[in-house]
Order: structure tokens, then C-alpha cells, then sequence
């Protein structure tokens, strides 16, 4: 499954969501774009580490689409984390597997985007909330893109579910086609 564009899908409660549910709907057909569903291939937490670095060595690109629970991501998306980006092949001395590649992260939150403000209801971005994905991938030596957010889940209509899961299969078609040219293939 080697794909420039990884796609780590971490949702703890997959048939509850209606927006990741559509999210990642949208997005497993674009070519070039592999969509691993984390807790569908890992329900008891023992990650793959070999198959999980294989995947990132294919990848120019990975994304983190998760839900913002709690203010931070589900389990086990932190265990997929510990146990694959390991010192050493990801950072550290000789670490450098993961150099040059690109993180995004693929959200959404319950609360609608004035609650996510300084002055807003929970008194942080969701921004400040992902900044430990974004220091794991400048630890790593990778590029942290800005992040795509849903907001307002809770209160969604399936009409603006279906918008922005478009919008997120033409923004990864976007990213896989950016690649494309980059390498000359475009």
C-alpha cells in the first residue's frame, strides 16, 4: 500500500462519526492515497512498528485525521506515535528516516471556530491544542502543514459534512498532484 500521501486514521468510535466517517470516505479512493485506519488494524494496541515504518518510508506526506478529544488526540494515535517514531530511525542520532517529509493534521472538533479562540470558550486555538504534533514532526525533521479543521461537528448538517470532506479529498488531490510535479511526473 505504498502511497505518497499516508493517511493515519484514529478514531476510537468510527460508526458514531459522521464527519471522519465521511472524511476518510472521501479520501480512499484519490490516488496516491493510503488511508490506514489505526484502531481497525491495531483494536488491542500493539502496533505493527515494521509495517508502520514501511508505510512512512513510502510517504511523502503524512496525516493525522482524528477527532480533537479532550484537547488532544484519541490513545491510540499517542501509542502509534511512542511506538513508531523511534529514537534513533525517526530523530536522535542517525534518526533521519522521516527528514524532509511533511505532517498535516485532519481534525475536527465538537465546538464551533469562536469557541476555539483566545477570548473563546475553551481560550486556546486548535492550533495551540495540535502544537505537540507539530514539535514531533520539527523533532523529526519534517515540515508541519497548517492543519485542516472541521468545526462545529456536534451541530453539523450532512451538507456541510459533505462539503468539507470534498474539500478534503481535493486538498489531499491537490497535495498528491503538488508531489507529482515536483518529482517531474506532472
Amino acid at each position: 500500500m505504498s502511497a505518497p500521501i499516508l493517511v493515519l486514521y484514529a478514531h476510537p468510535r468510527p460508526e458514531a462519526s459522521r464527519v471522519n466517517q465521511a472524511m476518510a470516505e472521501a479520501v480512499r479512493e484519490v490516488a496516491g492515497v493510503a488511508v490506514r485506519d489505526l484502531y481497525a488494524l491495531y483494536p488491542d494496541f500493539h502496533i505493527d512498528v515494521a509495517a508502520e515504518q514501511e508505510a512512512l518510508n513510502a510517504a511523502q506526506v503524512v496525516v493525522f485525521h482524528h477527532p480533537l478529544q479532550w484537547y488532544s488526540g484519541p490513545p491510540i494515535l499517542k501509542e502509534w506515535i511512542d511506538s513508531v517514531l523511534l529514537h534513533g530511525w525517526a530523530y536522535g542520532h542517525g534518526g533521519n528516516a522521516l527528514r524532509g517529509k511533511r505532517v498535516l493534521s485532519a481534525v475536527s472538533v465538537g465546538g464551533k471556530r469562536d469557541a476555539y479562540q483566545h477570548e473563546g470558550f475553551h481560550h486556546y486555538t486548535v492550533h495551540d491544542f495540535l502544537r505537540p504534533y507539530e514539535r514531533t514532526a520539527t523533532l523529526c525533521g519534517m515540515t508541519y502543514l497548517e492543519p485542516f479543521v472541521f468545526y462545529g461537528s456536534y451541530s453539523a448538517n450532512e451538507m456541510d459534512i459533505h462539503r468539507h470532506a470534498e474539500a478534503y479529498r481535493e486538498h489531499l488531490s491537490s497535495l498528491v498532484s503538488s508531489l507529482a510535479a515536483a518529482r517531474g511526473e506532472g
